[in-house]
């Protein structure tokens, strides 16, 4: 794994080392895109650690629908392909259901702490005697079901029938004989986890094993919006790159959603403004839209500019902005909703909330494309150079084969459309001691048309002019 140094520093550590600088002329492993993080509760499944989501495969499964798995609905709404799931809190308690037999009784139990309705059937099975089933509902809706021997030890049978079971568990107390006929009796003593901002550090921390391009939380709470923000600082210092998308509650005045923009100030860090929109019927707000955002950021390939992309989500945009507040907001880090000359609802300018640059920064960081073209260099050189450490020599020779390693990578997204330009030679103030020695990465990223100007002239003949 590839780590962050400052200029001169000396590593301890054997294995690659990268910063970035501005170049005063401000002018393979492959792309990995579609991976977002989110930290969401819910009143079932696993609790405090990382489930990993497809697309295809989606949550409801796992999570249901409660709490605030529509964080999870949005990330995929906005084109993910993979989510980085971690269900937050603490404490709770599991749901349960007895079911009686010819003497004793047997458990089946949630596997997970949460207040879910569960409802449980056990009946004979319709198309043959001597089987039973027993199903699980949530909410009224089959949601798990397991086929059974009928006979002297059903309690036995069902418990072995449901050792796969991802949610459930079966416990056996002394049962013998057959169990009673049930139809949907309640699961009781399900309670929900608490939540505290510790959580969601416990949460950050398992996010933390896994890659991922964007991360989003379901909540507008400013402090775990810093907590998030810190970690991102954290793990750039180990070579993970990854970009937030956050929004402040609605209610609150424009003013005061712009100055928590600025409080970010970071190319790491996306601020929807107006995130107040509707889907039909169904209004969307704060955390949703940005979780929508997070999902869209996280699919765009790096070669293409989140300016002017068409929300096609959403139906209606509840918080129109006039000119001059776009402009107030842009200026300070905003990213703001608008509607096109169509009125399509778009993203207006692709920016992050980086204003203040430092001093190895260029403006090309305030730009969510170029952000993500620039982690995704660091990302690829990073792991091309990492799979040489240890592997190769310190010669003039083999620092060759590393820079031409490198130099491939850099080839690939020049012919990807993501870089104009790309050179790696060797740093002239890393001197070649022992096992160290350094290279310099020069690269040009591609920007996008954002701003067309026309000029028209307009004539008082309306005689066409002759061609020259």
């Amino acid at each position: 794994m590839a780590n962050y140094f400052n200029p001169g520093e000396e590593k301890i550590r054997p294995g690659v080392y990268f910063n970035y600088q501005k170049k005063e002329e401000e002018v393979t492993p492959g792309a990995v895109d579609g991976i977002a993080a989110v930290i969401f509760k819910s009143s079932m499944g696993p609790l405090g650690a990382v489930t990993v989501l497809s697309a295809k495969e989606g949550y409801k499964d796992i999570y249901g629908e409660g709490g605030t798995t529509d964080v999870l609905r949005e990330t995929f709404y906005g084109g993910a392909s993979k989510v980085i799931a971690v269900r937050v809190g603490n404490g709770g308690k599991a749901g349960m259901a007895s079911l009686s037999c010819e003497s004793g009784t047997v458990e089946i139990a949630a596997k997970y702490p949460g207040a879910a309705k569960f409802t449980v059937t056990v009946r004979e099975k319709l198309t043959n005697s001597a089987q039973k089933e027993c199903i699980v509902y949530l909410e009224g809706m089959e949601f798990e079901k397991v086929t059974f021997a009928s006979g002297d030890n059903e309690a036995e049978t069902l418990k072995k029938a449901f050792e796969a079971s991802t949610n459930f568990t079966v416990t056996v107390k002394e049962a013998t004989g057959a169990i009673t006929a049930v139809s949907q009796t309640a699961f009781s003593g399900g309670e929900d986890p608490k939540c505290t901002n510790a959580d969601y550090s416990t949460a950050l921390a398992e996010v933390e094993k896994y890659y991922f391009n964007t991360i989003c939380v379901d909540t507008t709470d400013a402090a775990v919006h810093a907590l998030v923000a810190a970690f991102l600082d954290r793990i750039f210092q180990s070579g993970r790159f990854a970009i937030a998308v956050f929004a402040s509650e609605q209610s609150k005045t424009l003013e005061e959603r712009k100055k928590a923009a600025e409080g970010f100030d970071s190319e790491k860090v996306v601020f929807v403004l107006n995130a107040n929109c509707s889907s039909g019927s169904e209004e969307l707000k704060d955390y949703k839209v940005a979780a929508y955002i997070a999902g869209i950021i996280a699919a765009t390939p790096s070669n293409e500019s989140l300016t002017h992309t068409k929300l096609t989500r959403y139906s209606q945009l509840n918080e129109l902005l006039t000119n001059s507040e776009i402009e107030d907001a842009e200026l300070r880090g905003c990213l703001v909703l608008s509607l096109s000359a169509n009125s399509d609802i778009w993203v207006d300018s692709g920016l992050n909330t980086l204003v203040n640059l430092e001093e190895n920064q260029d403006a090309g960081w305030k730009k969510i494309r170029r952000v993500k073209t620039r982690n995704e260099v660091m990302y690829r050189a990073n792991a091309a150079a990492d799979e040489l450490v240890g592997n190769i020599g310190n010669s003039t020779s083999d620092r060759a084969v590393i820079m031409t390693t490198i130099q491939g990578v850099l080839d690939d997204m020049v012919t990807e459309g993501k870089l104009s330009y790309a050179d790696v030679t060797e740093d002239p103030d890393i001197p070649v001691d022992g096992d160290a020695c350094g290279f310099e990465i020069d690269v040009i990223d591609l920007e996008t048309a954002e701003h067309i100007y026309l000029t028209y002239f307009f004539r008082r003949s309306t005689a066409v002019p002759e061609e020259e």
